[in-house]
């Protein structure tokens, strides 16, 4: 009831100060024609727009893209719509260098970058932390922003490879909406509304609300999944100069975890793609509630203030059997598995407030864009873990599962108890120096001091308890350096140094708490705007060095993983091409290539020069729509999604330190997937088609160990529209 509760507090909330708009004091009553013409900043749709036109929101600065030492890239909401995007793995299908590493347990997305794991410290929705550890509704999306490299000068500890940001669908003072219903492969249906407005004669007011509700089975046997999504919003004119943006988020799902296909040795079996490992009555159930309340105001043309105030809630349970070869559970050759249970539960509350001054102002012949901020962020984590239920089962992957034979769902006994708070708080500042119309500079630094408790209840096997407490305090400093140079408006090349940091758990062999590891990103690139701006190529360079990687201390012939030293490195480097192009009306092309190698330099554990496992060394992208835009044909849509994704390594990398190591690698071959698109608008109806996985490709998403998923066979979907 609590989730509840807190949903509607919310609402009541944004009602109470939508109810207050008619005592507001506005100054200068605008028209709706001006309106019309005075956006706030996210508003904006980009319908087959030149992306080297739009600054990415996340990066706070709004810095013209081709003033941005760092390679950036919109999703636009046409290309959402296009493509019928269902998951983030549709969304990437049209991004490089940004992929999906795993799909542990079918419920979440793991997404990677330049070889680092974009956990959910790097996911953003509307510029706010967001959980990943689920999956992540796509109705109520406007655009998709990827700020490849380091973000830690704006946001502080996000890992090097980059971070998303999912920017959701805003107010208008127009009257609109959408409603539809899709169904697809696998018994999947999906109603889906959108409905926007502005309030009052005066147009001060304007809401948007959409939501959606999906049931579907799967292409593995006994697995299913619900989810429901509500996203509404309210955009408040308090003045002319001053906007007032408040959004809640909620999304509630359901599904049954499935683990994957069953190795044996680290060697992939030959059974069905659908038959599924897992008991039948297993969950995941999980659901997060976030609000943000955005007040934005311009004191002139060059200065503007904004203040966030942020909350997000979410709650995940996991109860189903453990993953193949994991907790004492391996295969045998013969295919015979002996199953064991687990059970999680997760809560978490997260609060934040930002503060970003915006400033442009010429010193002698020197301009400047400034940027000064300050955030503050609160974790309060409780985890709670049962012991894992031994023995639950038996059974073999090479026969038929039938849940009728499954024993009763087992009693868990309470394991451990965890409150992990966190607070961290950071301070930054940023100039854009352009000395001349060719030369310009990026430089920023930011300050940031975390702290991190853990307090951690064990209950024991003979009926005590026991209780071990924790406390780290970090800090780091985080700059940002980039030289520009333009030797036209359309041309424009650039070097970048950044750094970020990434804290440690356990101690040194002193009982130490260990510094953080700090990470150094060189990238260099160029971008360019062709062929009269219907064209635009990007190439960028990087390389990223993490010389002080925390490993397992092996002084005196220690064993214990908990005491580690500052020993290791690793080493990411790569290259990425991005080209968009819109060669005439109607007609969009977006393309894509990525090089990477992420690979161990130093090591006491693992052999040097080995790679990292999950990361493709490359991947690619191609995607063409063309939309009939005059005609007998007029508003006959088709578009054609291909994709590559190379070869890469699951399984456990083999150690120098384990003489007849066991550990072995799992080679994943590379494959292609084309996915074609057909829609037709007709008056205020739509009609949109998808099939997915035309040539029915065989490939796997790895887990963290030695488990795997494989992708979805060729599927469709169909979904009807109606506009008013």
């Amino acid at each position: 009831m609590k989730k509840y509760k807190l949903l509607a507090a919310i609402l009541c909330t944004n009602l109470f100060v939508l109810a207050q708009e008619k005592h507001v004091d506005f100054e200068n009553e605008l028209s709706i024609e001006n309106d019309t013409v005075k956006k706030y900043s996210l508003n904006e749709v980009i319908v087959n727009g030149n992306q080297q036109e739009i600054p990415v929101s996340v990066g706070k600065a709004n810095i013209n893209p081709m003033d941005l030492p760092q390679a950036t890239s919109i999703i636009t909401q046409e290309t959402l719509k296009n493509q019928q995007v269902n998951s983030i793995s549709d969304i990437l299908k049209n991004a490089n260098g940004i992929y999906i590493m795993g799909t542990a347990g079918g419920y979440q997305e793991e997404i990677a970058s330049r070889g680092y794991s974009l956990s959910s410290n790097n996911t953003f929705k509307n510029g706010i932390r967001y959980f990943n550890g689920m999956m992540i509704e796509t109705s109520g999306l406007e655009k998709v922003e990827l700020l490849k490299g380091s973000a830690a000068m704006l946001f502080g500890n996000v890992a090097p490879g980059g971070i998303l940001n999912l920017v959701t669908k805003k107010p208008k003072f127009d009257f609109g909406g959408e409603v539809s219903f899709s169904l697809g492969s696998f018994n999947t249906y999906k109603p889906t509304f959108d409905i926007y407005s502005g309030i009052g004669k005066s147009k001060k007011v304007a809401f948007r609300f959409n939501g959606s509700y999906e049931k579907a089975d799967s292409f593995r046997d006994y697995v299913e999944s619900e989810r429901y999504y509500f996203n509404p919003s309210f955009l408040i004119k308090l003045s002319q100069k001053t906007e007032l943006l408040v959004e809640t988020d909620y999304t509630n799902d359901s599904r049954t975890p499935d683990f994957g296909s069953g190795l044996i040795n680290y060697q992939i079996v030959d059974i069905p793609r659908s038959r599924f490992l897992g008991v039948s009555w297993g969950k995941y159930d999980s659901e997060q509630l976030s609000n943000t309340i955005t007040l934005t105001h311009n004191f002139n043309d060059n200065w503007n203030v904004n203040f966030i105030n942020g909350i997000r809630y979410y709650e995940t349970e996991l109860f189903s059997n453990t993953r193949p070869n994991t907790s004492g559970g391996t295969i045998s050759e013969a295919g015979d598995w002996t199953r064991s249970i687990q059970r999680s539960k997760v809560k978490d509350n997260y609060f934040t407030q930002q503060a970003n001054l915006n400033g442009k102002f010429s010193i002698g012949k020197t301009k400047h864009q400034f940027l000064f901020g300050a955030d503050v962020e609160n974790y309060k984590t409780n985890t709670t873990r049962y012991k894992n239920y031994s023995n639950y089962d038996t059974i073999n992957i090479f026969e038929d599962y039938n849940p009728a034979n499954e024993p009763a769902i087992p009693t868990l006994d309470l394991a451990s108890y965890t409150q992990n708070p966190v607070s961290r708080f950071g301070i930054y500042a940023q100039d854009l120096i352009s000395f001349t119309e060719k030369w310009k500079l990026l430089a920023g630094v930011r300050y940031t001091y975390q702290d991190t408790e853990s307090n951690v209840l064990t209950y024991n096997n003979d009926g005590t308890t026991s209780t071990d407490i924790s406390n780290t305090y970090d800090d780091a400093f985080s700059p940002r350096v980039g030289l520009i140079y333009q030797p036209t408006k359309n041309h424009s090349l650039f070097a970048t140094y950044s750094n970020s940091f990434q804290t440690n758990t356990g101690t040194d062999v002193n009982g130490e708490a260990l510094d953080p590891s700090i990470i150094n990103q060189y990238e260099f690139g160029v971008k360019n705007k062709l062929l009269d701006n219907k064209v635009q190529a990007n190439i960028t360079f990087y390389q990223i060095d993490n010389d002080n990687l925390a490993q397992t201390s092996l002084a005196n012939g220690n064993t214990n993983s908990n005491i580690k030293e500052l020993a290791g490195a690793i080493r990411s480097q790569g290259v990425e091409i991005d080209i968009t192009a819109n060669p005439f009306k109607g007609l969009q092309i977006v393309a894509g290539y990525s090089f990477n190698e992420t690979k161990y330099t130093k090591s006491n554990t693992y052999v040097e020069g080995s790679l990292l496992r999950y990361n493709p060394k490359n991947t690619a992208n191609l995607s063409i729509n063309y939309k009939v835009e005059n005609g007998k044909l007029k508003g006959l849509n088709a578009g054609i999604i291909n994709s590559y994704f190379g070869t890469r390594y699951a399984g456990r990398s083999t150690r120098v330190t384990v003489e007849n190591d066991a550990y072995q690698l799992i080679y994943l071959s590379d494959y292609f997937q084309v996915d074609a698109t057909l829609g037709y608008d007709y008056r205020k109806f739509s009609i949109r088609t998808k099939l997915a996985n035309i040539f029915n490709e065989l490939n796997y998403n790895a887990h963290d160990d030695n488990s795997l998923n494989p992708i979805a066979p060729r599927n469709y979907s169909v979904a009807l529209s109606y506009k008013f």
